[in-house]
């Protein structure tokens, strides 16, 4: 009796799960239904544009889908990145952010499980391959290249002429003679050339790519305290400090204010830099740009570089990780008319391929004195070194950054100073 009776049981719970199942399987996901992606990014001239022009493009097919871009400057960013991942609470994390193409590989080595990977989701082979090779690991590919890093020279034609010197004078030089036209200029105007965050090494970072040559040797282990060329790079953005050629200032927005104020009669950094500087109205026509000067007497060093750039990735943790993937995939890796749109006001020169056949590139810019600033500029991004930046790049740059000011200060000498940063970095390493 017991038999039949667990037997009959049995039979319920069978059919019970038939039912149930039926119904799972006939429960529909609505296509319609409202979703929210959320973006983290910075940069309202540049970035955020970017991503508010995506969401508009995308909306015309997908008007169920908003997106929320969050201004999230990127120190902060990759903090609370690191504090969520490693505390393992990501429900406050977003659905997608722009990560600097610098630091994707130690945020994939960090933390493999927390992004996804976007093979056979977002068609990646339309993509320079240089900058799809920073998001891929083990086979698999992380992330939707965005912005192109080329760096240029960019000069106010007005306050160069006042010190009697001409536009061409700057291209294809030394930085060397950068800095002797720069002494011109001070004396001449009373501005400094350029200008930087002084705790930041940007201008040794640009000449040292433009050399191919980096922080850590091919087999990926510190190379500081024996780096010639860097060594060179960091005596040269010395004495152009010393010199008064370059200005040093607090932070990234009193960086961009010399810029748009006139204190400086230039800068150099990615072409990026484009947003920044149109934003200030009142200089149309007034710009210029040139390539970027070269370390003599380095046979590989050239006039080009690459400063920054980045990259969309998609954290695991979104609850809607397929139409984050479509979205990128049909906005930032699909859509000509977004590159047309974002281009003229924001300078965002892609590394989606099938954009630079867009007649926008071939433009002149009224900005910049109708020069054809996008054709130099992808001109320029062709002739880049490439060098390896590993997962503890963001580490060495801040040791570099420390090494300068104990230089600067006169606290140590350059050869103190940057043995001090391998040691700090070997020991960070393992070594």
């Amino acid at each position: 009796m017991k038999k039949r009776l667990v037997a009959i049981a049995l039979i319920a719970v069978a059919i019970l799960g038939i039912f149930t199942s039926c119904e799972k399987k006939e429960v529909a996901v609505d296509p319609n239904a409202p979703v929210k992606l959320t973006v983290w990014c910075w940069d309202p001239t540049f970035n955020i544009y970017a991503m508010n022009e995506a969401a508009k493009i995308y909306a015309k097919d997908h008007p169920n889908v908003e997106v929320e871009v969050v201004e999230t400057p990127w120190e902060d960013l990759q903090q609370k990145l690191i504090t969520s991942l490693s505390a393992n609470t990501t429900e406050n994390l977003p659905d997608i952010i722009l990560c600097q193409d610098n630091a994707i590989q130690k945020n994939l080595q960090n933390y493999p499980k927390a992004f996804l990977p976007l093979d056979g989701k977002v068609d990646l082979t339309q993509f320079a391959e240089f900058k799809v090779n920073y998001g891929e690991m083990n086979g698999k590919k992380y992330s939707v290249p965005f912005d192109n890093g080329a760096t240029a020279t960019f000069l106010r034609r007005d306050i160069i002429e006042a010190a009697g010197l001409k536009i061409e004078d700057f291209n294809d030089i030394t930085w060397d003679r950068f800095n002797e036209l720069g002494k011109i200029v001070k004396e001449k105007t009373g501005h400094a050339l350029i200008s930087y965050v002084g705790n930041e090494p940007d201008c040794i970072m640009i000449m040292l790519q433009s050399c191919g040559v980096w922080m850590f040797d091919e087999s990926g282990k510190p190379y500081i305290a024996n780096n010639d060329v860097l060594k060179k790079a960091v005596s040269i953005y010395a004495q152009m400090i010393k010199d008064g050629t370059c200005e040093t200032v607090t932070d990234w927005n009193a960086y961009v204010a010399s810029i748009n104020s006139g204190s400086v009669a230039g800068t150099i950094n990615g072409c990026w830099m484009v947003g920044s500087i149109c934003a200030q109205a009142d200089q149309a026509g007034k710009w210029a740009i040139v390539n970027t000067p070269k370390i003599s007497n380095v046979p590989s060093a050239v006039n080009y570089s690459n400063q920054g750039g980045s990259s969309w990735m998609v954290m695991a943790n979104s609850k809607n990780p397929d139409v984050a993937m479509d979205f990128l995939g049909s906005t930032f890796g699909g859509s000509k008319e977004l590159y047309e749109t974002i281009l003229p006001s924001s300078g965002a020169i892609a590394t989606w391929l099938p954009a630079a056949s867009s007649t926008v590139y071939d433009q002149p810019n009224a900005f910049f004195g109708n020069q054809k600033i996008y054709k130099d500029i992808v001109e320029y991004s062709g002739k880049i070194p490439q060098v390896k930046y590993g997962a503890f790049n963001y580490e060495a740059r801040d040791a570099i950054g420390v090494a300068m000011a104990d230089i600067l200060s006169g606290k140590k000498t350059i050869d103190e100073a940057m043995k001090d940063a391998q040691k700090n970095i070997e020991f960070l390493m393992g070594y």
